[in-house]
C-alpha cells in the first residue's frame, strides 16, 4: 500500500500509460485512477417521458447534473448508486446506470430511424437500448452476444428498457460477417477488451486478471471481430469500432491492420461529438508508422467524471 492508503496501479500498465498519454496531462489522467467517479446514468425515452423522470429524481433528492454533451445524461453522487438502483424510476427501466464514455458509442455511430443496425459485442446491452431509443424502436436492430450468461442479462436488460425493436442471437460475433454478408447500415462493435479504462484504485480486483498477455489475447479476438463487422457492413454503411482500453494493440493497431489490408475500401471518418478531453489516435507507436487516417480517431482520456475510451467511426466504400 502507498501512503495515501491505496494500491499502486500495476507497474507494466503504468509504464504504458507513460506512453500513451500526453505529458502535459499525464498527472491527471493517472489521478482519476484514485478517484471516486460520480454515478452516470441515461433518461430513457422509451419509458416515460424523459423530463418527468428528470423532476422525479431531483424529488428524490438525488440533485442529478446536467451532461452538456449529451440532454438526456446525468451525474449523481457516487454514494448515491445504491439508493439509485432501489429508485422507481431504475426498477422501472426509465433510467440505465452507465458510464459517460459508454454512452459517446451510440452517438458517434448515429443510428437512425429505420435502418438495419448490428451491435456485435452486445452485452450487457446498455448501448443496444440506447441505439433502440435513438431508432424509436423503428427498424431492425440485431444484438449478438457470445456468452451465455451475459446473453440472459442482455435480454433482461432490453426488456425492461423496453427495446422491442431488438433481435437477440446467442452466437459468436465473429461469424456473423460470413452468416449476414453486407446486412447492415451500420454496426456496433464494443470489443471484449482488457478493461484498463475500469482500473481504480479504490478497489484492486479491477486489474486482477490483466496483463500485457491478457493484452496479446484480446487482441486476437478483436482481429477476428472486426473483419466480422466489416464483412457485415454494407457498402457505403459505417462501422464504429471502440474499446475501453488504453492499449494501442487493442485499439489503433486494429484498425491499422484493415486500413492496411483493405484501405482502398474504407476510410476513416471524423467523430463529431464536442467530448471532453478528446485527443487524435495515435498515428506512431514505438518506432511504427500507422496510418494516417488514425488520426480521426478518438482517445478518451479519464478524468473526474469519464473513464477512458478509444472511438473509430469506419465507412465503408459504396464503390
Amino acid at each position: 500500500m502507498t501512503d495515501t492508503g491505496l494500491t499502486p496501479l500495476p507497474a507494466p500498465f503504468l509504464a504504458l500509460m507513460e506512453e500513451v498519454l500526453p505529458p502535459d496531462l499525464r498527472d491527471a489522467c493517472l489521478a482519476s485512477f484514485s478517484l471516486e467517479k460520480p454515478t452516470s446514468l441515461r433518461l430513457n425515452p422509451l419509458k416515460g417521458d424523459p423530463d418527468e423522470t428528470r423532476r422525479e429524481l431531483e424529488s428524490a433528492g438525488f440533485d442529478p447534473a446536467p451532461v452538456s454533451w449529451y440532454p438526456l445524461a446525468f451525474t449523481v453522487d457516487g454514494e448515491r448508486r445504491r439508493a439509485l438502483t432501489e429508485s422507481a424510476p431504475f426498477r422501472e427501466g426509465r433510467i440505465y446506470i452507465q458510464s459517460l464514455s459508454s454512452m459517446a458509442a451510440p452517438l458517434a455511430l448515429a443510428p437512425q430511424p429505420g435502418e438495419t443496425v448490428l451491435d456485435l459485442a452486445a452485452a450487457p446491452g446498455g448501448k443496444t437500448a440506447m441505439m433502440a431509443a435513438m431508432m424509436e424502436n423503428r427498424g431492425r436492430l440485431s444484438a449478438v452476444e457470445a456468452v451465455r450468461g451475459r446473453f440472459f442479462r442482455m435480454k433482461a436488460n432490453l426488456d425492461l428498457q423496453g427495446a422491442t425493436m431488438v433481435r437477440s442471437y446467442l452466437t459468436d460475433g465473429r461469424s456473423v460477417g460470413r452468416k449476414c454478408p453486407e446486412m447492415f447500415d451500420r454496426v456496433l462493435l464494443d470489443a471484449p477488451c482488457s478493461s484498463e479504462a475500469r482500473f481504480t484504485r479504490l478497489n484492486p480486483e479491477s486489474w486482477a486478471h490483466w496483463s500485457p498477455r491478457k493484452v496479446e489475447e484480446a487482441a486476437r479476438k478483436q482481429r477476428g471481430l472486426i473483419r466480422s463487422a466489416l464483412e457485415a457492413l454494407r457498402p457505403g454503411g459505417l462501422l464504429l469500432y471502440c474499446t475501453c482500453s488504453f492499449s494501442p494493440e487493442e485499439n489503433e493497431l486494429i484498425v491499422n491492420d484493415v486500413l492496411r489490408r483493405d484501405g482502398n475500401n474504407l476510410r476513416v471518418c471524423t467523430v463529431d461529438l464536442p467530448l471532453p478531453n478528446r485527443r487524435p489516435g495515435l498515428t506512431r507507436w514505438r518506432g511504427k508508422e500507422l496510418h494516417p487516417d488514425l488520426a480521426r480517431a478518438v482517445r478518451i482520456l479519464p478524468d473526474r467524471e469519464m473513464d477512458g475510451f478509444f472511438l473509430c467511426l469506419i465507412r465503408k466504400s459504396s464503390d
